[in-house]
C-alpha cells in the first residue's frame, strides 16, 4: 500500500522551521517559530522560512524576525562565521584584526555584539566602537587599525522595520571581485546553526570610540582650502537634522572644528532612534525627510539646511533661492558645486600638475565630467555603486592623486582618508563652499546658476 505524506512532512518550509525549532536557538526565538506554526501565520511562515537571506555582494539586508530569511542573530553569526572561515584561508598564519561598527537601527547594537562574539570566537581581533558611528568612520577606522575587513551594521536610509550588514575590504572599501565571490561561497558552506561559534572570547574584543573619533575629524579638517572664508563666515547659519542617526555623534563635532559657530540642530530628530518616530522614511533624498529641517531653517533664517541618513553616509541639501525660499538639491546638484570649488581651488592654488582625478559613477550627471574637462582634470566613471570608485582609487593608489568623487544618490567622497561615500566630510566641505560663497557676496544657489552657465545645462531623471 503507497505511503500517503501529509503537507507538513514535505513542505520544505515547514522542515526548515522544524529544524530551527529543534536546534540551539534561544527560547524566544524557537516561541516566534511555534507562533508561525499556527494555521492563521502560514503566510508569515512561509515568507521567514522559504529560502535563506542570501549573502550578496553587499553582504546582507532583510527584514528583521526569526528565521532563515530574515535579518536575526543566527543569519547574521552565519555571515560571520562565513567571513571567518575566509578571512583565516586568506590570511593564514597572520594576526587577523577586523573593525566593527554600527547605526541606531533597532538590533543593530545586537548584530554588532553577535559578529564581535563569533570574530572572537575564531581566534579574530575586534575594534569594536562602543557607540553607534557613521559608516566613513567604520572605513577609516579599518585602514587605521590594519585590518583585514570590516562590518558595519545598517540598512542605510531603509523602512525601520530592515537591517543589514556590510563588509569591508583591507583598503576600508566595500568587498569586490573576486574577494566578494570567495566570500559568499564560504557563507554559502554555512549549513547550519550548530557550525556558527557564539563562544565569545571577550580578551579579543577591543573597545574604541573617541581617540579614533578625533584622528577621524582631524583628517576630514585637512580637506578644508578655504580657512579664511570660514572664520570670516564663522556665523553662517546651519541647520542640520541627522534623522535619528549616526551623524549626530560627529557633524556637529566637525562643523565646530572648522569654526562654525551657529548650527542648530533638528532637536526632535537629534537623539538616535531605530523607529524613525518623525518620518516615514529616514532617507535625505525625500523632501518629507527633511520638513522639520526645513521648518527650523525658516524660522531661524538659516544659510545652509543639511540632512544625513541613519549610518550617514550620504546627505542632503537645501539652500535659499532668488525669491528667499529653500530650494531642495539633488544629488547631481550638491555633486557638481562640491566637485566644481574643489577643482576651482585647486586650480587657484596651483596644485593641479596633470596627476590629479576626479570619479563617478556612469548614472551620475556628465556635467561632472565636463566641469573636470574644462579644469584638465580627469574624470573616471566607474559602474553604479561608491565601492567601485574605491577600487579606482585601490588602482591608481601612488601613482594618481583622488581630489573626490560622487554619485547622483546624495553619496559624496573628499579625499582618499575614507574609501566610501562619506556625509561627514560632506558636510564640512558643503558649509565651507556656502561660507566660501557668501564671503564673496554671493550663495550656493548663484553658484549653482554660474556652474550652469558656464558649463550647460543637464536635464535628467530617474
Amino acid at each position: 500500500m503507497k505511503e500517503i505524506k501529509s503537507p507538513e512532512t514535505t513542505n520544505p518550509v515547514f522542515q526548515k522551521a522544524k529544524q530551527w525549532l529543534n536546534s540551539s536557538i534561544d527560547q524566544n526565538s524557537k516561541d516566534q517559530i511555534l507562533e508561525l506554526l499556527k494555521e492563521e501565520n502560514k503566510n508569515e511562515l512561509e515568507d521567514a522560512f522559504y529560502k535563506d537571506l542570501e549573502f550578496g555582494t553587499g553582504g546582507l539586508r532583510g527584514l528583521m524576525g526569526v528565521g532563515t530569511n530574515r535579518m536575526n542573530i543566527y543569519t547574521v553569526g552565519a555571515a560571520t562565521q562565513g567571513l571567518s572561515n575566509y578571512l583565516i584561508k586568506a590570511y593564514p598564519n597572520k594576526e587577523i584584526k577586523v573593525a566593527i561598527a554600527h547605526d541606531s537601527r533597532n538590533n543593530s547594537s545586537l548584530f554588532a555584539e553577535t559578529a564581535a562574539s563569533v570574530f572572537s570566537a575564531n581566534g579574530i581581533k575586534v575594534f569594536f566602537f562602543k557607540h553607534m558611528r557613521p559608516t566613513p568612520e567604520l572605513s577609516f577606522a579599518v585602514r587605521y587599525f590594519n585590518c583585514q575587513a570590516g562590518v558595519v551594521v545598517t540598512a542605510s536610509h531603509n523602512p525601520k522595520e530592515y537591517n543589514g550588514y556590510k563588509v569591508y575590504g583591507n583598503d576600508g572599501a566595500q568587498i569586490v571581485s573576486p574577494e566578494d565571490k570567495l566570500i559568499i561561497g564560504e557563507v554559502n558552506q554555512i549549513n547550519g546553526i550548530e557550525e556558527i561559534n557564539f563562544e565569545r572570547n571577550e580578551d579579543l574584543i577591543q573597545r574604541i570610540g573617541e581617540e579614533v573619533d578625533n584622528l577621524y575629524l582631524e583628517a576630514i579638517s585637512k580637506i578644508s582650502i578655504s580657512p579664511q572664508a570660514i572664520a570670516n563666515q564663522k556665523g553662517l547659519k546651519i541647520v542640520f537634522s541627522p534623522i535619528h542617526g549616526t551623524g549626530i555623534t560627529l557633524v556637529p563635532k566637525i562643523l565646530d572644528k572648522l569654526g562654525f559657530d551657529k548650527v542648530t540642530v533638528v532637536e526632535q530628530q537629534a537623539k538616535g532612534d531605530g523607529n524613525f518616530p518623525t518620518v516615514k522614511y529616514p532617507n535625505p533624498e525625500e523632501k518629507e525627510a527633511l520638513s522639520m529641517a526645513l521648518s527650523l531653517g525658516k524660522e531661524i533664517d538659516a544659510d545652509l539646511i543639511m540632512a544625513t541618513d541613519p549610518d550617514a553616509d550620504r546627505v542632503g541639501i537645501a539652500v535659499k533661492n532668488h525669491h528667499g525660499d529653500f530650494q531642495l538639491l539633488n544629488g547631481n546638484q550638491t555633486g557638481a558645486l562640491i566637485i566644481y570649488y574643489l577643482l576651482k581651488k585647486w586650480k587657484e592654488e596651483d596644485k593641479l600638475n596633470g596627476k590629479q582625478y576626479i570619479a563617478k559613477t556612469i548614472v551620475t550627471s556628465n556635467l561632472l565630467d565636463t566641469i573636470a574637462t574644462h579644469f584638465q582634470v580627469e574624470c573616471i566613471n566607474t559602474l553604479t555603486g561608491f565601492k567601485y570608485i574605491a577600487e579606482v582609487i585601490r588602482k591608481f593608489d601612488g601613482q594618481k592623486e583622488f581630489i573626490g568623487g560622487g554619485e547622483e544618490s546624495y553619496g559624496y567622497l573628499i579625499g582618499d582618508f575614507v574609501r566610501d561615500k562619506d556625509a561627514v566630510a560632506s558636510c564640512a566641505i558643503i558649509a565651507e563652499i556656502a561660507a566660501f560663497a557668501k564671503d564673496n557676496g554671493f550663495t550656493l544657489f548663484d553658484m549653482l546658476l554660474d556652474v550652469y552657465k558656464n558649463f550647460g545645462i543637464y536635464q535628467e531623471q530617474l
